[in-house]
């Protein structure tokens, strides 16, 4: 983009992303009428949404994964379905599968619970590996091969992934490499005091309001290409690879202490995904460019799972969240 013009641009650029955003206000408000507080995980949920990508939610059970995504394919009125990922689960219970129709004397094809614009992935880490690639491949090619038939999935298209912290007993955690998959990993805690109160009365009270549909299909379509609109200046980029360097070759930027404790630094898709991430924030808050605090804002949800960490930095109890935090308070804002 040339200097002198990109002012002109930018005014006109805001203007389009603050039309397009309008729906972003009234869809949270929606939400927020079930799910109380979880501001974090309803702007993530956004954030996935807006950036065709996948979420990874982590948190202990009853913490409203599942209502959160639910409630956001009703608001939009997407089509909304839930797999139990359990230790005996099959590839075909997630794609579909071909069965012999004795009528026609043929196969016929069977869609399985992954043609759905929102799919809730839950506890993605009882499956074993077979089962979690077929997932993972859907989610990356956004299509799904059954038989010698392909089948593009319907858009939008966004796989929320949950798995407990807590029980490590029968599982199968995600392979690095696969977890790279997820554009963003959230940590969910609990509620406030004040917001389970509120939780509470609302259960007591036996339900919550109903959510009703306040954007449609089309309406996210737009937005998602809208997003790619969003004006980033080449020094937030330059910004968003030093911190992505960083994680790399940590001794060029100042921070040779950090240098073994991490295993190994974030991919290209780390790059990427920050970048679409910083994106869709700066969309979120209806603005037509993008500044260091989007950066900011997303970057744990976006390298936490892209950060090896050695035996060294668990054994001091360093996580790669300290490590982000070190990364990001070194390396200079734009």
């Amino acid at each position: 983009m040339m200097e002198n013009d990109s002012s002109v641009d930018i005014a006109s650029i805001n203007e389009k992303i603050e039309k397009e955003s309008a729906f972003v206000d009234l869809l949270t408000r929606e939400i927020n009428k079930v799910i109380v507080g979880q501001k974090h995980m309803v702007e993530r949920l956004l954030i996935g949404l807006l950036g065709q990508g996948h979420i990874l939610l982590e948190g202990v059970p009853g913490l409203a994964k599942t209502l959160a995504i639910n409630t956001l394919s009703q608001a939009v009125h997407g089509s909304f379905s839930r797999i139990q990922f359990t230790p005996d689960l099959l590839p075909a219970d997630v794609v579909g599968t071909m069965i012999y129709n004795m009528k026609v004397n043929d196969f016929s094809i069977k869609k399985g619970p992954i043609f759905a614009n929102f799919v809730l992935a839950d506890e993605i880490n009882r499956a074993p590996a077979k089962v979690q690639s077929a997932l993972l491949e859907a989610m990356q090619e956004k299509q799904v091969t059954i038989g010698d038939e392909t089948f593009t999935l319907d858009k939008p298209f966004l796989v929320m992934a949950t798995q407990n912290p807590v029980e490590q007993e029968g599982t199968y955690p995600l392979p690095e490499a696969q977890v790279d998959r997820f554009m963003l990993k959230t940590v969910i805690n609990y509620p406030q005091m004040a917001e389970e109160q509120l939780i509470i009365r609302a259960n007591l009270k036996g339900g919550f309001e109903k959510v009703n549909q306040v954007v449609d299909i089309e309406q996210i379509l737009r937005a998602q290409s809208a997003v790619r609109d969003v004006y980033m200046d080449e020094k937030i980029e330059k910004y968003i690879l030093d911190i992505v360097f960083a994680t790399r070759t940590p001794e060029k930027y100042n921070l040779e202490d950090i240098k073994p404790l991490i295993s190994f630094g974030a991919s290209p898709r780390g790059s990427i995904n920050l970048a679409i991430a910083s994106k869709c924030y700066a969309f979120i808050k209806r603005r037509g460019y993008v500044v260091p605090e989007d950066v900011r804002a997303v970057v744990h949800d976006v390298l936490r799972h892209r950060i090896g960490i050695t035996y060294e930095a668990e054994a001091e109890n360093i996580t790669s969240e300290d490590l982000i935090n070190k990364i990001v308070n070194e390396i200079e804002v734009p």
